[in-house]
């Protein structure tokens, strides 16, 4: 799974590396410590014009689907498995034309020892940008005026599958990466072989995965107050 991630001076890489036609006003600032219901930058191909539109978009780490009746779903769906997509009524609609990229700098996982959970920062050996498949919905919150900007919420979901590797022996779930070859078809919402695009991210992510760098962290991690460079330092496992 993933519940913590990092995003580190990615943003303006992006509009070169994914083709980003449009970039928000509004994008958050970097952070060291991205929590659940955090706003942070995500990539969709926009199907409001033709052809669809590649925004960098601000939006909330939780997916709220259009039907619910308040935000607080969404703490309940910061991943969604991959190989449950087209089953589960959360995320069928998303997936089907709402797919998303959320690009980090890495991000943090927990691995069990005999008396502790230890945190590790999971991140490319080369610096490089870590793209994650997600999905995206907007949801219209009922309390507010109709000419409220913010009446419209963007939210998204990370999406797992079995880890691989040394991963593995961190946590049974890593995140969907995508690499840059791939990031068009998944962005792509005129798509109709759902089935054949999700099976080729799933088996497309290993490859990404080899090339990642896995140490142990801080437990100043585990305080979602806590922000800065320092959480990534390595620290001696022991």
């Amino acid at each position: 799974m993933c519940g913590r991630f990092v995003v580190a001076n990615v943003a303006s890489e992006l509009v070169s590396v994914l083709h980003v036609d449009v970039t928000g006003d509004d994008l958050p600032a970097p952070s060291f410590n991205v929590a659940p219901t955090d706003r942070v930058a995500i990539v969709l191909d926009s199907l409001k014009s033709e052809p669809p539109t590649r925004r960098l978009e601000s939006a909330r780490w939780g997916l709220v689907p259009s039907w619910a009746k308040d935000l607080s779903v969404g703490a309940r769906a910061i991943n969604a498995r991959s190989e449950e997509l087209e089953t589960k009524p959360m995320f069928r609609r998303a997936f089907e034309k709402r797919r998303a990229i959320v690009p980090t700098s890495g991000y943090y996982e927990w691995k069990k020892t005999d008396d502790a959970k230890v945190p590790h920062f999971i991140t490319p050996a080369d610096g490089s940008p870590l793209f994650m498949a997600g999905l995206y919905e907007w949801w219209r919150d009922p309390a507010r005026a109709d000419d409220d900007p913010r009446r419209w919420v963007l939210s998204f979901t990370i999406l797992t599958r079995d880890a691989v590797g040394e991963l593995d022996s961190i946590h049974d779930r890593m995140p969907l990466f995508v690499d840059g070859d791939h990031a068009d078809v998944w962005l792509d919402p005129t798509v109709d072989n759902l089935g054949d695009l999700r099976d080729a991210a799933i088996d497309a992510a290993p490859a990404v995965a080899s090339q990642l760098e896995a140490y142990p962290v801080s437990r100043a991690v585990g305080n979602v107050r806590n922000d800065g460079p320092e959480l990534i330092i390595p620290v001696d496992a022991a």
